[in-house]
């Protein structure tokens, strides 16, 4: 008789397979994975993040800060929740961050102007159409559009409300270029004082600020407050440079930091200066246009606050999912500036046809106004989005552009800019 046969075990169960992530995800990891790839091992991304961050600052204030009212034939007319909720003002801290946006183009401005390959001119030619392609582009088709949108029905109210956004933020530009173009007497200013070459701005505005808001401002022009428009922002920009030199380390850094707030709190508290960050409607004084006091001590506490915290992005920034969205921020970042507004207006000018819709077409004068913008914001994100597929095209150098071209885009801006400007 045989031994009985051992019972065979039974098999393990077969462990299930792993889900495939889903298709867009998959893309979304290998585009980061892509531009990790390609990213030289050079490149300062904790510079790169802070531009990005200051880029997305801008259209985020201005589609929370600013809103719209009707008139009685449907126009749009701009308004502002600052103007009934003045305890926002703070958001305005936060969402101002030009002081970063100059800081960080200083910086990059030194690094670039010392690899000048052929001489200085060129050098700031090469930058000026770069910054001039996108504006003229922007302005040139919303010249050729306007007409068509005024045929189509669209007010006059709202074209010049429209026109008034589109060109509001472009001023940056031209003041960015000023700044841009004293690059090298910033560098000399920086290797001579390091961070201090920035004192005599602070001071420069310092002036200003006390004629047009001391005890004998009654008697002081209007036309000295442009005095503040360049040392406003070139303050900045020089300590932007100077940190490209490698003269700002992180004692001047917590020095701008601690300088600069406690400035901040003083202007405030003790000589009353306004405190939103932005232009609220119907105000005496304004903080931003041109720059005061108040400005450059902001400036000076987040260039302070970005040194300090420099190292620390850029190991979060080593990231390939984090790093990618900054990419792609940087790329398009004039193109971001220049149509952001017009992705608001987009949602906006048709939504003024259906009358009032909450968050969009109605005054920012309630709590609810806030949560209903919030949610309009995506909309508009992905409107700039789609605007930003075609428009990226005007970042790109003209090769294939002819004189005849160029000369008719900047006829069509300067009309643009006169209609905007309320003299036509």
């Amino acid at each position: 008789m045989s031994a009985p046969t051992a019972p065979v075990p039974p098999a393990p169960p077969t462990p299930p397979a792993p889900r495939a992530p889903r298709a867009p995800l998959a893309a979304l990891r290998r585009t980061a994975a892509r531009i990790e790839r390609r990213t030289p091992a050079h490149r300062d991304r904790a510079v790169d993040g802070l531009r990005a961050l200051a880029l997305l600052a801008v259209p985020t204030g201005h589609w929370m800060l600013g809103g719209f009212t009707l008139d009685a034939a449907g126009g749009l007319h701009n308004a502002s929740p600052l103007s009934a909720f003045g305890f926002l003002a703070p958001a305005s801290w936060v969402l101002q961050m030009l002081g970063i946006f100059f800081l960080v183009g200083g910086y990059a401005s030194v690094l670039s102007y010392h690899r000048r390959p052929g001489g200085t001119g060129a050098w700031l030619r090469g930058r000026i159409a770069r910054l001039g392609r996108p504006v003229l582009g922007v302005t040139a088709v919303w010249a050729l559009a306007a007409p068509v949108l005024y045929a189509a029905g669209v007010p006059e109210a709202s074209l010049r409300t429209g026109a008034t956004l589109v060109v509001q933020p472009l001023w940056f530009v031209g003041v960015y270029v000023v700044v841009t173009a004293l690059t090298p007497y910033c560098v000399r200013a920086a290797r001579r004082l390091g961070g201090w070459a920035a004192a005599p701005l602070l001071g420069s505005v310092a002036v200003v600020d006390f004629l047009r808001y001391g005890p004998y401002a009654d008697g002081v022009p209007s036309w000295v407050a442009a005095l503040n428009v360049l040392p406003g922002w070139l303050f900045a920009y020089q300590l932007g440079v100077a940190w490209g030199e490698r003269r700002i380390g992180r004692r001047g850094a917590w020095l701008l930091l601690a300088g600069g707030a406690a400035l901040f709190a003083v202007l405030l508290v003790a000589f009353d200066y306004p405190a939103s960050m932005v232009g609220v409607p119907g105000a005496d004084r304004t903080n931003s246009h041109p720059p005061s006091l108040l400005v450059l001590a902001l400036a000076a506490a987040q260039s302070g606050a970005a040194i300090l915290l420099r190292d620390r992005l850029a190991r979060l920034l080593s990231r390939p999912a984090l790093w990618a969205p900054v990419v792609v921020v940087n790329l398009c970042a004039m193109t971001i500036l220049c149509w952001h507004q017009t992705a608001m207006l987009a949602a906006a000018v048709p939504g003024s046809f259906l009358g009032e819709v909450a968050g969009l077409t109605t005054a920012p004068d309630t709590l609810a106004w806030i949560g209903q913008r919030a949610a309009w914001l995506p909309v508009f994100a992905l409107l700039l989005a789609v605007l930003a597929r075609w428009a990226r095209r005007f970042e790109e150098p003209w090769t294939r552009a002819t004189a005849v071209r160029r000369t008719a885009a900047g006829v069509l801006a300067a009309g643009f800019a006169v209609f905007a400007l309320g003299l036509a």
